[in-house]
């Protein structure tokens, strides 16, 4: 085995990157503290073929140093917006037709490995802040909710890191 080199990856340009269709899935980062955590979640929306990230409240937008230092680049490449309020975001997703779902510890939420998508429904899910997790005002809007199963002493994960299983998941399901 060796390791490949970045021109035998096959990785499309920014330009071609653009033209591929998407995953029906928008990020919506509810007032993430961390610019590095948001620049990790732009690239692995772009490694996922994330439609577009919502960024709202305090979290950070582009251009920032921090986050292109995580991102890598992939700030170009994903779409995204700014919302004032999350609440403002989750409205205006609603309205063009997405289900809401907060990553969450919530009572009801569905385990990740449980959580069926529908392949024909669009998602918007809702990551929160690195200390208090998804404000409750939002909780109390979303359409669901889904949790990672975790067994150590610790019961939360990075947001970014959340954010991948979450996404990988989802990828594996809509592929």
């Amino acid at each position: 085995m060796r390791k490949l080199l970045n021109e035998e990856l096959g990785r499309p340009t920014l330009e071609e990157y653009g033209e591929t269709p998407k995953m029906p899935i928008v990020v919506v980062m509810d007032n993430v503290r961390s610019a590095q955590n948001v620049g990790s979640l732009f690239r692995t929306s772009d490694a996922f073929g994330i439609e577009r990230i919502m960024l709202c409240g305090i979290t950070s937008t582009p251009p920032n140093r921090e986050i292109h230092k995580t991102a890598l680049g992939a700030e170009l490449s994903v779409a995204w917006s700014y919302y004032a309020t999350t609440a403002e975001c989750v409205a205006q997703l609603r309205a063009e037709g997405y289900r809401i779902v907060a990553v969450e510890q919530v009572e009801g939420a569905t385990m990740l490995n449980e959580f069926r998508l529908d392949a024909e429904a669009k998602y918007a899910l809702v990551f929160g802040n690195e200390v208090e997790g998804v404000d409750q005002s939002v909780v109390d809007i979303v359409d669901s909710a889904i949790e990672i199963p975790q067994v150590g002493t610790k019961h939360s994960l990075n947001v970014s890191v959340s954010a991948g299983v979450v996404l990988w998941e989802v990828f594996k399901q809509l592929r």
